[in-house]
């Protein structure tokens, strides 16, 4: 039944704690790592799996994807999404099917998101 849920729900990840001192608002989120929503994530852009994908306030890493910031407050910002728009889910996919995966305002606005956390915060050498 574990290797199941595993298989499912991935494992929950702890974020190091350097880069939570960098980024304390990756806080905000809980954060797994493997499990089936990345690789449906992929399916639907017709890849084998995505870095990321957000389902509330749990963000699903694929096991390949490496611990950057600005992956992971790209992906901070679709959990603040979340929050804010009850039918987030369907504004979404709305915005997918309209616009594509790139040119859904969702996507643009969580990579300015995260551009702007960037900014205020440089990567120390």
């Amino acid at each position: 039944m574990r290797r199941m849920r595993r298989a499912v729900m991935g494992e929950a990840l702890r974020l190091p704690d350097a880069l939570l001192a960098q980024f304390p608002v990756l806080g905000a989120a809980q954060w797994r790592v493997g499990g089936l929503p990345p690789r449906v994530g992929g399916w639907c852009l017709g890849r084998r799996s995505v870095a990321g994908i957000t389902l509330g306030r749990t963000v699903f890493l694929a096991p390949w994807a490496r611990l950057e910031p600005a992956l992971l407050l790209h992906e901070l910002a679709h959990v603040r999404q979340f929050a804010g728009v009850t039918a987030f889910p369907l504004h979404y996919a709305w915005q997918s099917l309209r616009h594509g995966y790139r040119g859904n305002r969702y996507e643009r606005d969580a990579d300015t998101y995260a551009a702007q956390q960037l900014a205020e915060r440089p990567t120390p050498q």
